[in-house]
């Protein structure tokens, strides 16, 4: 159930920073006519459907041809979309995660920095797997919110939560990179796009350009953080109760030898050690860093983690209902690319794109339509699905870096996250709270991290 709160109220005019109360309408526009993400999925189908039969001039039946053909297109992209989510929640909810972050909520010692706090802790969770990243954002706030209010702090719940979903914002520059890993996966529907070859995760996540916009950005945007903060008679909404969630231990009664070996920490002991050392003989003998390895690389520490079975398929359960819209809107997201690649539209976009850009004004361009089709394919992976071959297409004719043009969309994504409500679904639940209640300060991240974003593409491309 969401958390009551209370609300210490100033005159009107006061209420909310100067910055964020000038950004109200862009949100009450967001929040009042942005549909689902699902309506959005099946809105873009047909606009493509609509798109390809003017500009290609294929027939009526070919489209659908190649639309149903193309569902199927990502089944294998699909599971492992699935699994980084999967498995960051169920990370997030293990008894030691859980115990860092009651230690973790006891740290910060006022306001200020609480806000910054809990923007700095997710945004770090966020570069190691945005599944993770997500939950424990929401988690955090709550946290520090109880416990502040425990020490007599006074602590705007909206920002700790808006601070939380802010940590997104970098996670497509680190380990969990849907668009730069699927770039590094050999056969992946990326392969094309780049002549057969792959991109190694050392030319685009871990390039030295990447890591240091990653530093930059997290340092501007807890600055921004800082600055449009609840100060003074500004409106304070803080956590009226203790809303952490209760999570069952997973245990389940003994009575049988079955049990007994359900409740036994040896059998997930074993796996976990099993797949940790496969990994470790993956990289030794030259393996590179794919989506794959990064899942297994979690589920070993969730093996390890875990006191036994019943707890992993206690957390198992927790998690599956945050996969569903995943695994119902990737098919079409397919659809939608076997309709571009089947049509030639994919073609007549590139050429497109070419004849505004050149190789120096290439990068920010791809990032800023990358922001833009994230409002209608909000999940990364997705939005490589349907945009990558275009945007890798358009940079090859000008001669640009494949490596600029996979992290220009990959900033685009995880950019207009920020004041797109899918993601922050799971966040909200997790705070009893809704969009409009954080979308003044991510709108404020939204304007920080895309002058960091846009300028790095700039640079390296000079």
């Amino acid at each position: 159930m969401p958390a009551p709160a209370t609300q210490q109220q100033p005159p009107k005019e006061r209420q909310g920073t100067a910055l964020s109360r000038a950004m109200r309408p862009v949100n009450n526009v967001v929040e009042r006519f942005i549909p689902s993400a699902l309506v959005f999925s099946i809105v873009l189908t047909f606009v493509v459907a609509i798109l390809a039969l003017i500009l290609t001039g294929t027939g009526p039946t070919d489209l659908v041809l190649h639309w149903g053909e193309g569902l199927a297109g990502l089944l294998s992209f699909i599971t492992q979309m699935a699994l980084i989510l999967l498995l960051g929640h169920i990370l997030a909810n293990t008894g030691p995660v859980r115990r860092l972050l009651a230690f973790l909520g006891s740290i910060p010692r006022t306001p200020l920095a609480a806000y910054v706090f809990v923007f700095v802790v997710a945004a770090m969770a966020s570069l190691i797997t945005w599944g993770l990243g997500l939950v424990v954002g929401g988690l955090l706030a709550r946290e520090v919110a109880y416990q502040g209010r425990e020490r007599g702090m006074h602590l705007h719940f909206p920002m700790l939560v808006a601070s939380g979903f802010a940590g997104f914002v970098v996670w497509h520059m680190g380990y969990s990179a849907s668009g730069p890993l699927t770039a590094a996966t050999e056969g992946s529907f990326l392969t094309e796009s780049l002549g057969g070859r792959t991109v190694p995760i050392t030319e685009t996540v871990f390039s030295s350009w990447n890591m240091i916009a990653a530093v930059v950005t997290v340092v501007v945007v807890a600055l921004a953080l800082f600055l449009v903060a609840p100060r003074g008679g500004d409106r304070i909404v803080e956590l009226d109760v203790d809303a952490r969630e209760a999570v069952g231990d997973g245990q389940e009664e003994i009575v049988t030898p079955a049990d007994r070996v359900d409740a036994s920490r040896i059998p997930t002991l074993l796996l976990g050690l099993m797949l940790t050392a496969y990994l470790v003989l993956h990289f030794v003998e030259g393996g590179t860093l794919t989506l794959d390895t990064v899942n297994w690389s979690f589920l070993a520490l969730i093996l390890l983690l875990v006191r036994n079975p019943f707890e992993l398929i206690h957390l198992t359960k927790e998690a599956a209902s945050n996969v569903g819209e995943i695994l119902l809107q990737f098919p079409l997201y397919a659809g939608i690319l076997g309709l571009m690649t089947g049509s030639g539209l994919i073609q007549v976009f590139s050429d497109a794109f070419v004849a505004i850009s050149n190789p120096v004004t290439f990068g920010v361009l791809a990032f800023l339509a990358a922001g833009l089709v994230n409002f209608f394919v909000p999940s990364g992976g997705g939005q490589f699905a349907v945009q990558g071959p275009i945007m890798l297409s358009a940079g090859e004719t000008l001669g640009v870096d494949p490596a600029i043009t996979i992290m220009a969309v990959s900033y685009g994504d995880q950019w207009t996250n920020m004041i797109q409500p899918f993601w922050a679904i799971p966040l909200l639940a997790i705070a009893g709270l809704k969009m409009r209640d954080i979308l003044g300060y991510t709108t404020v991240v939204l304007i920080a991290s895309g002058l960091v974003f846009a300028g790095t593409l700039l640079l390296v491309s000079l």
